[in-house]
């Protein structure tokens, strides 16, 4: 398992760094910490009071966020990640960039194992996946570090359409 590098958001020459090294625009990887920070916000969590946002960029540029929803049956709760991508998706997203995670924890939270396969299914395995923690610092790894030898649509025959087709 990659040992996760955490780096303050505030330092303007790591996060340049970063965004060279995973492909994205400074101006990207403030506004998905922004958004992602944001989300946290509309989580409904009474039971654990864990609060998690998350933010798609797809290809196009547009952003897409969600937050954990709890329910009281533990197991019908759907994670920020969950909900972001079933409204991107639904809303006729495809292609995404880039995936952002922000929590109140320390060190920053990494996607759980189902919302890691949920990620795998609508994007590459080199996508950029950015969590973040309450004090805005930032760990950075791609989906094929946090879900390493994974089952993806194509084990199913099923075309790449999903990850690359574009229409948001």
């Amino acid at each position: 398992m990659p040992k996760q590098v955490i780096t303050p958001s505030s330092d303007s020459s790591a996060v340049s760094n970063s965004c060279a090294e995973y492909g994205l625009t400074t101006e990207e990887f403030h506004a998905l910490r922004e958004k992602a920070t944001q989300a946290k916000s509309t989580a409904y969590c009474p039971y654990s009071n864990f609060h998690v946002g998350a933010v798609l960029l797809t290809q196009s540029g547009a952003y897409i966020s969600g937050a954990n929803v709890e329910n009281a049956s533990y197991p019908v709760a759907t994670c920020a990640e969950r909900v972001a991508f079933g409204k991107a998706i639904t809303e006729g997203h495809r292609g995404f960039k880039a995936v952002a995670v922000a929590t109140d924890i320390s060190p920053p939270a990494s996607p759980c194992g189902m919302c890691r396969q949920c990620i795998r299914e609508f994007c590459d395995l080199s996508t950029p996946i950015i969590m973040f923690d309450g004090e805005q610092k930032y760990s950075i790894m791609r989906l094929e570090q946090l879900l390493p030898l994974s089952f993806g649509p194509e084990a199913l025959g099923v075309p790449s359409q999903l990850q690359s087709s574009s229409s948001s």
